[in-house]
């Protein structure tokens, strides 16, 4: 069957910013006079949506329920971009190459659990404005990832059919949650990412620049 639209998870496939947003949160929460290790930290960010990382948060720290979510992001958001501000560039170059040389026969797009706002910067950064036709942050679909909730909201909207589908993802929840929908997953593993079970995935690769369309086709035959 072929491939009509390709879908590109956010964070850590596109832009390595995960570890950005372990700190933010730990400074977040540092500034408010709670302490959670950092090792802790990344197991609530990497690989899971602003909804489940918000309700983690508030059930080890019931103080910070009296803050909404939105009010959340919007405070996290501004400790995140000062972090940004003194890091390396953090678009994924090569992953963002390919988005881009698809985008030329595909309809795209992004299907992340960041909040919506966070998406749409996110993809002004990358420079792909023009080139991805849809976003759906952590507001647009529930439950998040593993749940295919998200990716098939996408294909919806796409008006493409799941099957017809293929999914960039780095993380265990977004190669659960791609297979769950139907959809082809190729799954990015980074050497210096944290670890990740991606075995699911239909195919897997170290940097996105290893991917052409001529080598999927072997891969949806199996």
């Amino acid at each position: 069957m072929k491939i009509k639209a390709a879908i590109f998870d956010l964070d850590g496939t596109l832009v390595d910013t995960e570890m950005l947003w372990t700190d933010a949160i730990a400074s977040y929460l540092g500034d408010r006079q709670y302490h959670c290790p950092r090792e802790t930290l990344l197991h609530v960010v990497f690989g899971r949506s602003w909804t489940d990382i918000y309700f983690e948060i508030i059930k080890r720290f019931p103080p910070l329920a009296d803050t909404p979510p939105h009010q959340m992001a919007e405070s996290l958001r501004g400790y995140y971009l000062r972090l940004r501000q003194r890091s390396e560039n953090v678009v994924i170059e090569s992953s963002v190459k390919l988005l881009k040389k698809l985008a030329r026969k595909y309809p795209v797009a992004i299907v992340s659990g960041s909040p919506r706002n966070d998406v749409a910067e996110a993809v002004k950064l990358m420079g792909a404005e023009k080139k991805v036709r849809l976003i759906l942050g952590a507001e647009d679909y529930s439950p998040g990832k593993p749940s295919p909730a998200g990716f098939l909201a996408g294909a919806q909207k796409l008006g493409v059919n799941p099957s017809e589908c293929m999914v960039f993802e780095d993380s265990q929840a977004g190669v659960k949650a791609a297979k769950a929908a139907g959809m082809f997953c190729v799954a990015l593993s980074r050497q210096n990412a944290l670890p990740q079970d991606v075995s699911a995935a239909d195919l897997v690769l170290t940097d996105l620049s290893e991917f052409s369309l001529e080598a999927l086709q072997p891969q949806r035959a199996k």
